[in-house]
């Protein structure tokens, strides 16, 4: 997973009329996935497939792709010891009110945290 700069994502976003955010969409589905590795729940196993899906429903599936990369983000957090919190309908909020912008930048904040952050051993914490 690569660490990503808020600010950059939020400014290509606009300059490019949201086609840096298609692309952030796609590595972002990739990144989680990858990082998941095994304990993957196959949700969302291809960031292409992700954004077709959310073309052809128009929008529709974005909804539901930012509830189940919430629950995937509380995975790797909980892989690393960090604060769960599951945001899902939070983000759904911002995109039905129009500021995707602010949801992709939360996430991509979570997942900035989660590069950081070290995977902890079970058997260490027992």
């Amino acid at each position: 997973m690569e660490k990503r700069n808020i600010a950059t994502l939020i400014i290509l976003s606009i300059v490019t009329c949201g086609i840096y955010a298609l692309y952030w969409f796609v590595v972002t589905t990739n990144d989680i996935e990858n990082a998941l590795g095994s304990k993957s729940d196959g949700t969302c196993k291809s960031g292409g497939a992700a954004l077709l899906l959310s073309i052809v429903t128009c929008g529709i599936y974005t909804f539901y792709w930012y509830y189940k990369e919430a629950e995937r983000i509380e995975t790797l957090n909980n892989e690393r010891g960090l604060r769960s919190s599951t945001e899902g309908w939070v983000y759904i909020l911002l995109c039905f009110i129009g500021l995707e912008i602010v949801a992709m930048a939360i996430m991509q904040d979570q997942l900035n945290r989660i590069v950081d952050a070290p995977v902890v051993n079970v058997a260490d914490v027992e």
